[in-house]
């Protein structure tokens, strides 16, 4: 069973108040909180081995390259992909913009792209300028 309350004090954000009440954020399609562990692995990367990632040949960029391709290779078993299948963006924005654009080259006349009406607008706008 999921307990909410123990997710919640994952989250450090969460643990403040606005107008009185405990804090919900429900815009994560445009911004994600952080959990606890995450922040901590970030601030790690950022005081320790923060550098261009497959640029750099010194030692700070091939550490921080290392570090990204552990994570891809985590992400790919943990959804039973190959690492090579596994592209990190910026933002569920710019994911849908590379998935549109590169099915887009393999569409052809005649092909259907179905959506519900429900889409969000930076999922509906890259497919509606591919039709």
């Amino acid at each position: 069973m999921i307990n909410a309350n123990k997710i919640r004090e994952d989250f450090p954000i969460l643990q403040q108040k606005v107008y009185g009440k405990r804090l919900v954020y429900l815009d994560s399609a445009a911004t994600a909180q952080k959990p606890q562990a995450v922040l901590q692995a970030m601030d790690t990367f950022y005081k320790t081995s923060y550098a261009n990632v497959h640029r750099g040949i010194y030692r700070l960029g091939e550490e921080a390259t290392l570090q990204y391709e552990a994570v891809r290779e985590k992400v790919a078993q943990f959804i039973n992909a190959k690492r090579e299948e596994i592209i990190f963006t910026k933002s569920a924005t710019e994911a849908c913009n590379l998935l549109a654009h590169s099915l887009g080259e393999q569409l052809q006349e005649g092909n259907e792209i179905l959506l519900t009406e429900m889409e969000h607008h930076s999922n509906l706008v890259p497919w509606q300028q591919l039709a």
